[in-house]
């Protein structure tokens, strides 16, 4: 890569660094998670936030709690995880579905 001046410097060892930083995140080269593992952990996580969502409430309603809008934060975060879920069940039910209907 031709560099122009100082600024073409700063870009390459820029670029050098989000690459470096890219594959120490994802992982490449040490052992890469299976796509089935990912889902696993996504769902782990989702079932965890409705978990705290639900004990959140009761502590609210019990009376431990008394901050109102994090309960509601929590809510809604367990409740965007809900539908993130369900639309990628339905994309995968998707995609099952137009495989299924190919012709072979």
């Amino acid at each position: 890569m031709t560099t122009i001046g100082p600024v073409g410097n700063s870009i390459g060892s820029l670029h050098q660094e989000v690459l470096k930083h890219a594959e120490q995140t994802l992982g490449k080269g040490t052992g890469v998670t299976d796509f089935s593992d990912r889902i696993g952990d996504a769902l782990n996580q989702v079932a965890s936030a409705q978990s705290d969502s639900a004990n959140l409430t009761k502590a609210y309603e019990m009376g431990a709690e008394h901050d109102l809008s994090k309960v509601m934060v929590q809510q809604q975060v367990s409740s965007l995880g809900f539908q993130m879920t369900l639309n990628v069940r339905n994309k995968v039910l998707s995609a099952y579905k137009d495989i299924m209907n190919m012709p072979v």
